[in-house]
């Protein structure tokens, strides 16, 4: 089954990705990999998901944080690519995770783009990860997540 058809039956439209708020730009292809900056954790509705894991969120809407944010790093490497068919392989996600000094569910919450990659690319989905609390993340947002995948060539 494709990319796209697995992306259908999981009932997943990319929207259109999010523009770097900073001197950075969204993806890089170099070498058979691209390496996708970090993501935010948009709704559908564009409002981002904000707040802080051990204090205001719990995990399972931090774990649906890191969810809306591998959505958007799918958008931004569907962009940057053209296709997600090109993509041979999940490499690496670094999820990083707005939270209190107590809290130590980080794993649990990245979970919410880990499944959501090994769903969408099977096999070629189950990837490397660091899962990491923060002190503060970009416009308070709950999750943020980078991404590295092998990519076919053009």
């Amino acid at each position: 089954m494709t990319v796209t058809a697995k992306l259908d039956a999981l009932g997943i439209v990319l929207s259109i990705p999010a523009a770097p708020i900073a001197a950075y730009v969204a993806c890089v292809e170099t070498n058979g990999m691209l390496h996708v900056s970090g993501q935010l954790p948009f709704r559908e509705d564009r409002s981002l998901i904000c707040g802080r894991l051990g204090d205001t969120l719990t995990v399972s809407e931090g774990a649906e944080a890191a969810h809306a944010c591998a959505l958007m790093v799918l958008a931004q490497v569907d962009t940057a690519l053209g296709s997600l068919e090109r993509v041979t392989r999940v490499v690496k996600l670094g999820v990083f995770v707005n939270s209190t000094a107590a809290f130590t569910d980080h794993p649990k919450v990245a979970n919410g783009a880990s499944e959501l990659m090994q769903a969408v690319f099977g096999d070629a989905g189950r990837h490397a990860r660091s899962a990491v609390g923060v002190a503060s993340l970009p416009l308070g947002v709950a999750v943020e997540i980078d991404a590295v995948f092998a990519v076919a060539p053009r």
